[in-house]
């Protein structure tokens, strides 16, 4: 593919018609404001070409296509960065949304996901198998996205997080090769996705181990706001003895008559009769408002959360690693949550333990592995209202936990700004990660650039 004489963008969306087998659009085509918006409403970027490829040499094309022409390059999965990285003002994105098909294989235990694949996709696919994959907590949001950066979910305990469950990756790369990363084949490159993020190229293709997992012990649990103290600390007793079987994921977010409510969510995935006794230390909370732990599919667990993910509306999100909950972070979540500035924001706290700590830290890019609590504060508001005080309230919970967080934090939900955190997230991994990033990578055309830019907060913003 030679270099144009006209504009980058005009001859790169010619060539790219000319080629892929997918769709190709551009500003004032057809269809092309639908393709650019993203689950964020915040995020208003124009990108000048999308590309959907339709296979993984369409991928290659346009990789090859950013490179030659020298445009910026984002690759769109599930589309639910909330700070639009998978977007790229004025460059070309790599849109995977035609990319979803999953077969598995249920005698080995893997299932093979396209890049654009969510996580409902490969758990619809592996469900008639009684198998399960592991994933995050919801089921719209992208596979590879989750994967790539870690993946804390509801099987974290007895399975790991979604990266450890990575047998083997195809990769299209900045010269526009497709390789296959593995414990076998570009063992540095295999080592740098599970936890590096999408830096290192364009994953079209997953291979992800699967779990004897169907039936659980789960419940949607939900206390008023006024017992958060009381419900949390018991919370906190009862993951401080948790065995890996159970995984249980707190937070608040706003009830039908948008009042906050506290939630648990524990998630039993062992022998039926022996999480019974396990999860009837719930009972001792007192009574919730509604809810109860009993048998459900876990299909239908991972979708709870479902109704949170509304494409369209404004979205800002903040993190922390908290290395326990204390008498003074309980305290924090309950002040967080009566100082909510929105009946679509909550907060959700991740449980991570049991075999997922016990990885080596060095085995993976991903470096935490001590048991902790991920803590993701997540504003949302109507596109309509005026975005500072949700953004004000958000930043500030941050803040107040920060003084009680370990250092660094999960970079999928991490700000445009806090690069500094992100590199104190890999730890002793980052050298080696920047090694291959230089290998695979050197011009550096892929990298986690937020479309989003940090706005000022003044009072009426």
């Amino acid at each position: 593919m030679a270099p144009s004489t006209t504009s980058p963008a005009s001859a790169a969306a010619r060539a790219l018609r000319s080629t892929l087998r997918g769709a190709v659009l551009a500003p004032g085509d057809s269809g092309y404001d639908t393709a650019r918006r993203m689950w964020n409403g915040a995020v208003d970027a124009r990108p000048a070409v999308i590309a959907r490829p339709a296979d993984e040499a369409d991928v290659r094309r346009a990789v090859d296509a950013a490179r030659v022409h020298g445009l910026p390059l984002a690759v769109r999965g599930g589309g639910h960065d909330w700070a639009g990285r998978g977007t790229a003002h004025d460059g070309l994105v790599i849109d995977l949304s035609a990319l979803r098909a999953v077969t598995v294989d249920p005698a080995a235990g893997v299932a093979v996901a396209q890049g654009g694949a969510r996580a409902g996709d490969v758990l619809e696919a592996t469900r008639p198998y009684g198998l399960a994959p592991v994933t995050g907590t919801v089921k719209a949001v992208g596979l590879a996205g989750v994967t790539l950066a870690g993946g804390y979910g509801l099987l974290n305990g007895r399975c790991g997080l979604a990266l450890d469950n990575l047998a083997a990756a195809r990769v299209v790369l900045a010269d526009g090769r497709a390789v296959t990363a593995s414990p076998t084949e570009h063992a540095e490159l295999y080592w740098a996705l599970r936890g590096g993020g999408g830096n290192f190229g364009v994953v079209t293709e997953l291979h992800c181990r699967l779990h004897p997992v169907s039936t659980v012990l789960a419940g949607m649990l939900l206390y008023p706001a006024d017992r958060a103290t009381s419900v949390l600390r018991g919370y906190r007793d009862i993951i401080a003895a948790a065995p890996d079987e159970l995984t249980v994921m707190s937070g608040f977010f706003g009830g039908p008559d948008g009042q906050p409510l506290v939630f648990l969510l524990p998630v039993w995935s062992g022998g039926l009769e022996e999480g019974r006794d396990v999860v009837a230390r719930f009972d001792q909370l007192g009574p919730p408002l509604s809810g109860a732990v009993c048998p459900q599919e876990y299909a239908h667990v991972l979708g709870m959360f479902d109704q949170v993910v509304v494409d369209g509306r404004h979205n800002e999100v903040r993190t922390q690693w908290l290395p326990a909950l204390t008498d003074r972070t309980v305290d924090l979540i309950a002040a967080t949550a009566s100082g909510a500035t929105s009946p679509y924001s909550g907060m959700f706290v991740h449980h991570f333990h049991g075999a997922a700590a016990r990885v080596p830290a060095a085995d993976t890019a991903f470096a935490l592995r001590r048991d902790h609590l991920l803590v993701e504060i997540a504003a949302a508001w109507e596109p309509t209202a005026p975005p500072g005080p949700h953004q004000r309230w958000a930043r500030e919970a941050s803040t107040a936990f920060a003084a009680h967080a370990l250092p660094g934090g999960y970079p999928n939900l991490l700000a445009p700004q806090e690069y500094q955190r992100a590199i104190a997230a890999f730890g002793p991994n980052t050298g080696r990660l920047l090694k291959v990033k230089e290998r695979y990578d050197p011009e550096h055309l892929f990298s986690a650039v937020a479309a989003l830019e940090p706005t000022d907060t003044t009072p009426g913003a």
